[in-house]
């Protein structure tokens, strides 16, 4: 579907009976929740049959596994994502009978009118950022409601309403729509180059986070980082038109200052002082992070410092991060065997292959059997890195290649698979190999056989060792396989339960 174009949010109460083209995904499948906990008529289909759409209909829904335009039945309202073809028949039917047919986001929005909204976007660190706040307004009594890209791991859901004033969503730029959203809390953590696939030029794409600032509304707040060259220049932006600007980072001149973060296995702490445009005064607070990496430690002062915007004490935001258990899909572990761990992660971007596979890095060295160290270039004492990634798209993996390989290089061994086309149509000549050529030292393996890869695995792992499998399609469903493969005949893996 390309670029979203922007609309104004229909109210909900005139959206009539709902029905959601693709309702098992994880947005569409959140935007369904809220509107059925609002008491709206919902219906919808998917492409097969999933414990999504079980819990749907559980909750009241109509859903169908398969396509067929006479599922609209007496729907008003179509909700559709960027992900359905023009092709699709119940979208063909749509708009054959000139029923309102909108975006996703568009659905979202329309869910937001009244509330107070605290809107996160970037190019990476969305769901974690605002899975995180999502927590500390929830730890604190506020009832938010909210829509996350994953599922929260305290709550086993991505979306659910709430009684409380506040809204705190996942707005996605991948497509232009998070230009649907009107928020008083804009959270944007890094800007950096892609989804060149729709925008076409860097350019464009940093542009468009221009735009989604300009839809603060009056009196609300841009927050930011201090240290990224993207926000830099959006934070100069967004002074210029007026909004206010609250920064976080390591830069010194940050409202919000970090300092003295320190990874150890599967936990991160760190420092934030300083003093906002708020009634708390000046801020010194140690947070305790039970999620690893650097880059979560720059997620939770995002989160830290917007929910202090939003009215948080300062200590009782602190202690509600100390709770979050982190989201699914972001260096989520999935179970050991053999001695060998297994995490995945979303990172599909290399910019987040490179932070999950140095927050990997942290893991073996702080895990089990002791803080490890250096136990030679790209290695550490406490075990081996082994990234298996599944590159996301044909226009990405042509587009970064070479980037994909460098990060993959901070890996002991790679495993690259195909790649999972998503919405595209292959290109020519552009497979997962071209990924796996481009990582340095030979250290990569291409695999490009989904089925092949448990085996591959098995034999490159050893007790201590850590896998990573990374990226944004299916590659998700590996770590079930690579246990069973690891742990052999009569060797049960241990499996961690989301």
């Amino acid at each position: 579907m390309g670029l979203v174009t922007p609309t104004e949010p229909v109210p909900l109460d005139q959206l009539g009976r709902v029905h959601f083209v693709g309702i098992g995904g994880a947005g569409m499948s959140g935007i369904a929740r809220i509107m059925l906990a609002r008491g709206t008529a919902v219906s919808g289909s998917d492409s097969a049959a999933s414990a999504a759409l079980d819990e749907l209909a559980a909750l009241g829904a109509r859903v169908r596994a398969g396509h067929a335009a006479a599922q609209l039945g007496d729907a008003d309202t179509v909700v559709v994502s960027s992900a359905i073809r023009d092709s699709n028949p119940e979208l063909a039917e749509a708009r054959r009978r000139g029923l309102r047919v909108l975006h996703r986001a568009a659905a979202l929005a329309s869910l937001m009118t009244g509330r107070r909204v605290t809107a996160v976007t970037g190019t990476h660190g969305k769901t974690t950022t605002t899975s995180m706040i999502a927590t500390v307004l929830l730890e604190t009594g506020a009832a938010p409601a909210y829509a996350i890209g994953g599922v929260l791991a305290a709550t086993g859901t991505g979306a659910a309403d709430g009684a409380g004033r506040d809204f705190v969503a996942e707005a996605d730029e991948s497509d232009g729509s998070f230009l649907m959203y009107a928020p008083d809390v804009a959270v944007v953590t890094n800007v950096e180059a892609d989804h060149l696939d729709n925008y076409g030029t860097e350019e464009a794409y940093r542009a468009s986070f221009s735009r989604f600032i300009a839809r603060v509304k009056p009196g609300g707040v841009l927050v930011t980082s201090a240290d990224d060259p993207g926000t830099v220049d959006l934070a100069a932006d967004a002074r210029a038109r007026g909004l206010r600007v609250v920064t976080f980072g390591a830069a010194p001149d940050a409202d919000y200052v970090v300092s003295g973060v320190t990874a150890r296995g599967m936990e991160t702490s760190l420092t934030v002082r300083g003093r906002g445009q708020h009634p708390f005064g000046l801020i010194d607070c140690d947070l305790r992070l039970a999620v690893p990496g650097h880059h979560n430690a720059l997620n939770a002062a995002a989160a830290f410092a917007a929910a202090v915007e939003l009215g948080v004490a300062p200590g009782q935001a602190a202690a509600a991060l100390a709770s979050y258990r982190g989201a699914a899909r972001r260096l989520e572990p999935k179970g050991e065997a053999g001695g060998v761990r297994v995490l995945d992660t979303y990172a599909h971007h290399p910019t987040e292959l490179a932070a999950d596979l140095r927050a990997a890095r942290e893991i073996v060295a702080g895990g089990p059997g002791g803080p490890g160290g250096p136990g030679g270039p790209g290695r550490s004492a406490g075990g081996r890195v082994i990234a298996v990634f599944q590159p996301h798209l044909f226009s990405r993996t042509r587009i970064f290649a070479a980037e994909f390989g460098a990060a993959l290089g901070l890996a002991d061994e790679a495993v690259v698979l195909d790649v999972y086309a998503a919405r595209e149509d292959p290109e020519p000549g552009v497979t997962g190999r071209l990924v796996a050529d481009a990582v340095p030292g030979g250290a990569a393996h291409y695999v490009p056989e989904f089925g092949d890869v448990p085996k591959v695995v098995a034999a490159l792992a050893g007790p201590g060792d850590l896998v990573l499998t990374m990226g944004a399609g299916d590659i998700t469903r590996m770590g079930p396989l690579l246990l069973a493969e690891i742990g052999g005949p009569g060797q049960p893996p241990r499996v961690d339960q989301a």
